[in-house]
């Protein structure tokens, strides 16, 4: 019994609401009407403003999608022409691509480059100065692009750039296209640059030596002049 007074109550209030909603737009309707001469022209002006906002939209929002296409696509050819100068590199022995590297450090201005090209060489394949004289060693890894640099490769870097080649700037470049989330992470810590394939092929299509220092790392050191 509760339930149904409870329905009939609510049954009358919506009534009594449609009722009310119904008397007002009639109302209105019947005012428009007296007053029409000063009703069109607001509701000209309305439907003009909301054509023109409709249309401003729309133009917006093309234009918005036009430049994230091409954002996108642009992302895409860059990608796509740093795998084709990466597969000139793909193609290097371990001791080309050794040379390689000191040629990009060399090109970027660095001085006194020097190649190790044999195994056992202190985690310095390459090893040169900014031209503000800061100590660069590189630690040059050929690997497959689908591999990725372990946290035993970067321990070993670690444990010799700096304490055994008095490194100010140390750099891990490898052609494969990640590090380990450890291997990172240590690179982080320890203030060693992870040049990973991606940022390689963007050296390699003439990104400055410099500008992949902040990317991970400060690539900071204290500077330093080489010796005479």
């Amino acid at each position: 019994m509760a339930a149904r007074r409870r329905r009939r109550r609510l049954k009358k209030r919506t009534r009594r609401q449609l009722q009310g909603w119904g008397a007002a737009a009639v109302a209105a309707a019947v005012w428009a009407a007296r007053h029409w001469s000063v009703v069109w022209p607001v509701l000209v002006a309305v439907l003009g403003a909301a054509l023109v906002g409709g249309a401003g939209w729309t133009l917006w929002r093309a234009h918005h999608l036009a430049v994230s296409q091409d954002r996108a696509w642009r992302v895409r050819e860059e990608a796509r022409s740093r795998e084709l100068s990466m597969a000139e590199v793909d193609a290097l022995s371990w001791q080309e691509f050794e040379a390689y590297v000191a040629d990009l450090c060399r090109r970027d201005g660095c001085t006194k480059v020097v190649v190790s090209g044999k195994s056992g060489d202190l985690g310095a394949d390459v090893v040169g100065y900014l031209a503000d004289g800061r100590k660069l060693v590189i630690e040059c890894k050929k690997y497959a692009p689908h591999r990725s640099v372990s946290s035993q490769d970067m321990q070993k870097f670690v444990g010799t750039a700096r304490p055994e080649r008095g490194a100010d700037v140390a750099l891990f470049v490898t052609t494969c296209r990640s590090f380990t989330k450890a291997a990172l992470g240590l690179a982080v810590r320890q203030d060693i640059v992870a040049v990973h394939r991606d940022l390689l092929g963007s050296w390699v299509k003439g990104a400055r030596l410099e500008t992949l220092f902040p990317l991970n790392g400060s690539g900071g050191g204290t500077g330093r002049r080489p010796p005479g």
